[in-house]
């Protein structure tokens, strides 16, 4: 409860000053967790005046994620956001609190009213329901929140001060302990593009020769990766999402796939079998298509790969019709 009466504080008293009325959300800093070493890169979103919030997206992973969203049109490609890791404290109406959220108010005995008023914290792990905070995640979260109300009261007057210099460099505020006591001083990091992670992608070699033995046809599909509406895991554990990959006909609207995917052990090792299960669905139709059609930036490299030995286009689109229709004809069965 000490934990959570500080953090809960350090919320209160950025949701008084508001920052996000002189600060917007791709003004980006870091604050260096003084336990584990790792940078959280913190934005500040509110400045429509539609949702006030402070999320610190971790390492460079979350900082190049974060940038990739800035890119991306998130109404036709909303889930991407939680494949971002990030930590979040919204300012919500006390109806969208969970009894779990309203329990740790409570125990603090803190009262809070008015529409956008109470804080909710939460945690986005890619393949992961946002959840609630870990005690590490709580106290990494303290101190991004108290730093961040040192930062943007700087900010409002010295507008330069989040502008250290190229795209690559940022201000991080770092700590160093002297004599018990965390002393916090400006630095200015370079932070390059995560390296990419290491994993193993299995192919059905019988599938994909099969494939390679068949004239390309004229088919065009529209391929898409998207949340299954369900829960994987045991009650009281965290929920991992499901995952529904559609293969269908950009013309005729033919669905020729729509395997279930478990990101079980991690996401991306989920994303490592994609060659391999759009392979085994292509070889059972016996289609080797013209062009494949994405519209996530998670699909892209691994579907690269099976194009690389079958031949076909890969293109990226905004809008995927034919796929938007199967999708709702699914979720429309499943409710």
């Amino acid at each position: 409860m000490n934990d959570w009466a500080r953090l809960y504080q350090a919320a209160i008293r950025i949701r008084e000053s508001a920052p996000w009325e002189w600060l917007d959300e791709g003004q980006i800093f870091g604050v260096q967790d003084p336990d584990s070493g790792e940078i959280g890169f913190v934005s500040i979103m509110g400045s429509l005046g539609e949702h006030y919030a402070v999320a610190s997206y971790t390492g460079s992973t979350g900082l190049y994620g974060f940038w990739s969203l800035q890119q991306m049109d998130l109404a036709s490609d909303a889930g991407m956001v939680l494949e971002v890791p990030q930590l979040q404290v919204s300012f919500e109406d006390r109806s969208i609190l969970t009894p779990k959220d309203l329990h740790v108010i409570k125990q603090l005995d803190l009262k809070f009213r008015g529409r956008g008023a109470w804080p909710m914290f939460r945690s986005y792990r890619p393949g992961y329901f946002p959840w609630y905070l870990e005690s590490d995640e709580i106290r990494a979260f303290t101190y991004v929140l108290e730093q961040t109300l040192a930062v943007v009261a700087r900010a409002k007057g010295d507008p330069d001060l989040l502008e250290p210099g190229d795209d690559t460099s940022y201000l991080v505020r770092v700590a160093e302990d002297k004599g018990g006591v965390l002393v916090w001083d400006d630095h200015v990091v370079s932070v390059m593009p995560p390296e990419p992670e290491s994993v193993s992608v299995p192919m059905d070699m019988a599938a994909l020769n099969l494939l390679k033995g068949l004239p390309k046809s004229q088919v065009s599909l529209e391929v898409d990766l998207s949340f299954f509406p369900g829960r994987i895991g045991a009650k009281g554990e965290r929920p991992q999402y499901a995952y529904v990959l559609m293969l269908v006909d950009s013309n005729s609207g033919f669905v020729f796939g729509g395997e279930l995917l478990s990101p079980d052990p991690t996401f991306v090792e989920m994303c490592g079998t994609i060659p391999m299960v759009v392979a085994r669905t292509l070889a059972r139709h016996r289609l080797r298509p013209r062009e494949i059609r994405v519209r996530s930036q998670t699909l892209l490299p691994w579907l690269r790969l099976l194009g690389d030995d079958l031949g076909f286009k890969m293109t990226q689109r905004s809008r995927l019709p034919r796929l938007d229709e199967a999708r709702d004809s699914l979720n429309a069965w499943l409710h």
